[in-house]
C-alpha cells in the first residue's frame, strides 16, 4: 500500500494546479464575453479612419481617408472622432496613424497649430529649396501676392554710369507670405518664401546684396500645375550649386552690367 499512497501524494499538487489553470481560463472567457457584450451595446458611429499610413508633418488628403462604422462608448466626447472626411483634409498628423485606425482629435492639428518639430513640411519639390525674399507694398504688387501664386523677379543693377533692369526669374512659386503683425490683420507683407533651385538661391542672394528687386504677379491662367515641377537638369541637387561671382553674373545676364 505504501507505493500507491506515495504515487497519489506525488500527483496531488499537479491535480490542484490543473484545477487552478482551468478556473483561470474560465474567468478569462467570462471577461472577454463581458467586454464583447459591452462593446456590442455601445452606439455605432461612422467615423473617419486612415485608408493608408499617415505620416507626421505631411498634410492629410482625401485619398488617404475612408469612413468606417465602429462602436463608440457614450463616454467619449462628441468631437473626439471625425465623421466627415472633409473635416480632416489638410490637417497635420502629430503621430503616425496606421491604416484602419480612426483619426481622433488628439492625433491631428491645423497647420498653423502644429508647432516645433510637428509643423507641416513646406511643399518643396525634390531638387528644390525654399528661400525668403523681402517685399513691401510697392515692391510686391500692393500685397496682392498670396501663397500658391507665381511671380517673376525684375532686377535693377547700377554699374558706373549705367542703370539697367531685366527680368531674371519667372514662375517662382510662392509658398508662404510673412507679415510683421498677427494673421488676419491688414498689415503689409514683409517677406515672400519662394521655391527655387540652390543655384537660383545663390543668384538671388547676390541680387539682394548688389541690386534692387521688384516682383510682378503672373496671371493665374499661366500657373504651373501642382506636381509638374521637375528637377532642373542644370542644378538637380543642392550639391550642384558652385557659387556665383561678378564675372558669372555678367556672363549670365548680359545687358545688366
Amino acid at each position: 500500500m505504501r507505493p500507491l499512497l506515495t504515487g497519489l501524494t506525488f500527483r496531488r499538487p499537479f491535480t490542484i494546479l490543473g484545477i487552478l489553470l482551468a478556473l483561470l481560463v474560465i474567468a478569462a472567457f467570462v471577461l472577454v464575453a463581458l467586454n464583447a457584450g459591452a462593446a456590442s451595446n455601445s452606439p455605432q458611429l461612422q467615423v473617419v479612419v486612415a485608408s493608408k499610413e499617415l505620416t507626421p508633418r505631411i498634410a492629410i488628403d482625401l485619398g488617404s481617408l475612408e469612413l468606417k462604422t465602429i462602436p463608440v462608448a457614450a463616454s467619449y466626447p462628441k468631437d473626439y472622432f471625425f465623421t466627415k472626411k472633409e473635416d480632416v483634409q489638410g490637417l497635420i498628423p502629430l503621430v503616425p496613424i496606421h491604416p484602419g485606425q480612426a483619426v481622433i482629435a488628439n492625433d491631428v492639428a491645423k497647420p498653423n497649430q502644429a508647432l516645433g518639430s510637428q509643423a507641416e513640411y513646406l511643399p518643396i519639390p525634390s531638387g528644390y529649396v525654399a528661400i525668403t525674399i523681402p517685399t513691401s507694398e510697392q515692391q510686391g504688387v500692393a500685397n496682392y501676392i498670396n501663397p500658391n501664386d507665381y511671380i517673376s523677379v525684375i532686377a535693377t543693377v547700377s554699374s558706373g554710369q549705367k542703370v539697367a533692369s531685366k527680368t531674371v526669374f519667372t514662375n517662382l512659386h510662392v509658398i508662404r507670405v510673412g507679415t510683421q503683425s498677427a494673421p488676419g490683420t491688414n498689415a503689409s507683407s514683409t517677406s515672400l518664401t519662394v521655391v527655387v533651385t540652390e543655384c537660383q538661391a545663390e543668384v538671388i542672394t547676390w541680387f539682394l546684396t548688389y541690386a534692387a528687386l521688384k516682383y510682378s504677379l503672373q496671371s493665374f491662367k499661366d500657373y504651373l500645375q501642382p506636381g509638374t515641377l521637375q528637377p532642373d537638369p542644370k542644378c538637380p541637387t543642392v550639391g550642384d550649386a558652385k557659387g556665383v561671382t561678378l564675372q558669372f553674373m555678367q556672363a549670365t545676364y548680359p545687358g545688366l552690367f
